[in-house]
């Protein structure tokens, strides 16, 4: 994120935030989990892959999107043959995608205790990196399921207007907040990266 705590503009717009060093470990993190999930807002505004360009079909990590109402484009990035993907939509979302499984779990919002479950028992996906975006990371967290968080601080400020707009939004906001420790943190290129532990 940025030093003034956003990931995009405000329309959504890309930002280069992380350092190259900061890029490099990104790749590197990718190759100890066996999935990489985001939202369906990033697949919508970004078009991310979700690969590692030197890994194959059967070694990259699995992709996983939360689409509760089944937004994803069939021609998306995430949907090619680089990697295996799996949609997860609300248990009445009815669209269909050319991938690997499709998981439909929750009335309201997608139930993510049942969809980890289902991963673990049925794919053997037993831990994941998720990528984003905010509402993404926001629902893991309401749920208890995050173990740790890291976050890149970039030396950047993209700023924005303090009056509230359809794309701010009310973000979420915990009861006390989500108490974390600080593990550690590390310089990189022109940021820091700081990795928290929720305190149980």
């Amino acid at each position: 994120m940025s030093a003034d705590g956003k990931i995009a503009g405000c329309d959504r717009t890309q930002v280069t935030i992380s350092s190259e060093e900061d890029k490099t470990r990104a790749k590197n993190l990718r190759r100890k989990y066996d999935a990489i999930l985001v939202g369906v807002g990033t697949v919508v505004a970004d078009d991310p892959h979700l690969t590692l360009k030197d890994l194959d079909y059967d070694t990259n990590p699995v992709r996983i999107v939360l689409d509760p109402h089944g937004r994803t484009p069939d021609d998306a990035q995430v949907l090619d043959e680089r990697a295996p993907t799996i949609m997860v939509t609300l248990e009445d979302c009815e669209r269909e995608w050319d991938c690997e499984e499709t998981i439909r779990a929750g009335k309201d919002e997608i139930d993510l205790p049942a969809v980890l479950e289902e991963l673990a028992e049925e794919m053997g996906i037993e831990n994941i990196l998720v990528e984003g975006g905010g509402r993404t990371i926001a629902h893991f967290f309401k749920e208890g399921l995050v173990d740790r968080y890291t976050v890149f601080v970039g030396g950047l400020i993209i700023g924005g207007s303090d009056a509230p707009t359809p794309c701010d939004g009310d973000g979420w906001v915990a009861d006390g907040g989500v108490r974390m420790h600080l593990v550690s943190a590390e310089v990189l290129g022109n940021g820091a990266l700081l990795t928290f532990e929720p305190t149980r």
